[in-house]
């Protein structure tokens, strides 16, 4: 069984190429394996959720979550995660700007052993400005991170159940999957492939999810950014005492009349004040999280579904029909014993 994760935001115009591609992709291997289609509809405000029901209502492989509201881009991957059924999981998006063919290659890489198999861009339709700043970003987020992470990747991969099982033993309120796999070790590999330009519908994810996207991606997985303010603050201690000292000094040794400075108090001032808000913004990003982490809040609420939930579930994931479970389980023994 090969769960096919694909994260859903008002994607109507393209749900049924998705759906017909992945069938027609999968056909010269449907000897050797099953397939099923895990939808995680963030709260579309379109006619998403309607379509995908209409497909699941003729094709029990279909499986759709919907969301209560839209939690995010990474959480509603990591929902279908934890929620799949299969031996191996494949992350795909809607917009089919990662080639559906790839799979067969992420297939017979799995087949040999390798556990987590990933796409890397090496081209991408877009400005050349956001292609820059990609790059920019994951030779950053590599460069500070405590564990080498892969240049130039998505979230379309492959990874096997045992990467699924671990990810369900993870408490994290602001998950950035990419990473966190790539910490797991395994034996991993990455496949290049040119990324195809959307051909119905616009992007969902914006500049400033690009933007939360790289925060959450260089907090996660790095205290460097914590260090970097030990370090400033000890360097501007430092240089603040020698000023101290060689104005007290000149001060008490030559008798120096100075005119007043108002310039060299005003620069200090404000660089003092430049210096303290970047420390604090940094630590508050940082506490920001673990205040996030303490209220233990459900990683997605799913309010309706479509053939079914699985019997994977997460404490992190919150599903009325699982936690309504137990009541029922009671009312059943109740009857049986009258």
């Amino acid at each position: 069984m090969i769960t096919i994760v694909v994260p859903v935001l008002n994607e109507e115009a393209n749900i049924q190429r998705l759906y017909s591609t992945v069938n027609e992709t999968m056909q010269p291997v449907a000897d050797r394996y099953r397939i099923e289609f895990l939808f995680t509809d963030n709260h579309s405000t379109d006619r998403s959720f309607e379509l995908l029901s209409n497909i699941a209502a003729t094709d029990s492989r279909v499986r759709v979550l919907r969301f209560s509201r839209n939690f995010g881009y990474q959480r509603s991957i990591l929902t279908g995660y934890l929620n799949a059924s299969g031996e191996a999981v494949i992350q795909l998006d809607c917009d089919l700007q990662d080639p559906p063919a790839m799979i067969l290659e992420f297939l017979a890489k799995w087949e040999v052993g390798y556990k987590v198999i990933y796409g890397v861009r090496k081209q991408r339709r877009e400005g050349v400005g956001i292609t820059l700043a990609r790059k920019a970003f994951y030779r950053l987020i590599n460069w500070l991170s405590d564990d080498p992470l892969p240049l130039d990747a998505g979230d379309f991969r492959l990874v096997d159940r045992r990467i699924v099982e671990v990810l369900r033993k993870h408490q994290d309120a602001t998950p950035y999957l990419r990473g966190q796999i790539a910490a797991m070790g395994f034996r991993q590999i990455g496949l290049e492939y040119s990324r195809s330009p959307r051909l119905d519908g616009e992007s969902k994810f914006g500049y400033y999810d690009l933007i939360n996207l790289a925060i959450d991606g260089i907090l996660n997985h790095s205290p460097i950014p914590l260090r970097l303010a030990k370090y400033v603050s000890q360097a501007a201690f430092v240089v603040t005492c020698i000023f101290i000292a060689v104005y007290a000094s000149m001060k008490l040794t030559v008798g120096t009349d100075w005119t007043a400075g108002f310039a060299t108090l005003a620069v200090l001032t404000l660089s003092s004040i430049c210096i303290n808000s970047l420390l604090i913004g940094i630590q508050g990003e940082y506490i920001a999280r673990i205040y996030k982490h303490t209220k233990q809040q459900p990683l997605t609420i799913i309010e309706e579904s479509v053939n079914g939930s699985t019997e994977w579930t997460s404490s992190s994931s919150y599903n009325a029909e699982e936690a309504t479970r137990p009541q029922r389980d009671d009312l059943a023994k109740q009857s049986h014993a009258a």
